[in-house]
């Protein structure tokens, strides 16, 4: 059954999946420092959010119990192992510098996907893509500022889960012509619940009372951003959303300024501009290219 289109609730829902996920990054960094107990390892905390992700979409399933295609086990394990290694990284980070900056190198996710999808998808690049993700990677390096002494070497844990998260996302445009999104989402849960369980033995240490509240929260919140991202990408097209996408760094801007009193740098908001140009600036051509795709005598 088709979704009717509502560019309103489709802000909406993506407005709301952006401040849950910011959200998420929030309770990783509480959970990683000392305002909780003992800092829990990245490992551990990524391994909550897969956990109760998990619980939580396995919920919705008993109870709409939808019809599940044989699944591209392949993909799933590929995709489910790139996300685990992304989130892990990105908590890792955040630990160490400021929310908004992480975000922010995060959104070179999308041109990363771009890039990739050359060699994997075997897409065509043309040159307003290449303009795209010139500007994010010159956006990137100031914000990231490698030579200078404001440089924190956890910049570089963002870049990397930026990286993976992006060759995630080529994974999933091969899963979503395959099968309905309730399973990608259950698959992708159940197998990184599976790596991370392997994962944390080595790392494993008993939370607080707030860290196993933190953990929780944390996996339900992503769990919701997810349903809501989807409900969102469904009302309207993906040109329209994404800009939307990048209120996730506004509301961890805010989350990091209310929790811990970070006041962004001049840099950061000048490199996170130029990320986000570059990234409205890609959402706007595929928008074009659709649009001609759709209507050839346009």
């Amino acid at each position: 059954m088709e979704t009717r289109q509502n560019p309103i609730a489709a802000a909406g829902f993506i407005l709301l999946a952006s401040s849950l996920i910011a959200g998420t990054t929030l309770l990783a960094k509480l959970a990683g420092q000392n305002h909780l107990g003992d800092p829990l390892h990245p490992l551990q905390i990524s391994h909550g959010r897969f956990f109760f992700a998990f619980l939580a979409i396995s919920g919705a399933v008993g109870v709409m119990r939808p019809k599940f295609a044989r699944p591209h086990l392949g993909l799933h394990v590929a995709r489910s192992a790139s996300g685990w290694m992304g989130i892990s990284l990105m908590f890792a980070a955040v630990t160490f510098i400021p929310l908004a900056d992480a975000t922010a190198i995060s959104f070179l996710n999308p041109v990363i996907a771009m890039v990739l999808a050359v060699p994997l998808l075997g897409e065509r690049v043309g040159p307003w893509r290449w303009a795209a993700a010139g500007i994010a990677l010159i956006g990137t390096v100031i914000l990231v500022q490698p030579g200078g002494g404001s440089f924190h070497p956890a910049a570089l844990l963002a870049l990397a889960a930026a990286l993976v998260m992006g060759f995630e996302i080529t994974l999933i445009k091969r899963l979503t012509g395959r099968e309905i999104p309730l399973q990608i989402l259950w698959f992708n849960n159940a197998i990184g619940c599976a790596i991370a369980t392997f994962a944390v033995v080595w790392v494993w240490q008993w939370p607080s009372t707030g860290q196993w509240l933190a953990l929780a929260a944390l996996g339900m919140m992503m769990a919701a951003a997810q349903a809501c991202f989807i409900q969102g990408m469904k009302r309207a097209d993906a040109s329209f959303v994404a800009p939307f996408q990048y209120a996730t760094l506004i509301f961890a801007g805010l989350y990091d300024f209310v929790s811990f009193g970070v006041i962004p740098v001049s840099t950061s908001l000048i490199g996170a501009a130029i990320i986000i140009a570059g990234g409205v600036l890609l959402a706007w051509r595929e928008g074009r290219n659709r649009a001609r795709q759709s209507n050839p005598a346009r």
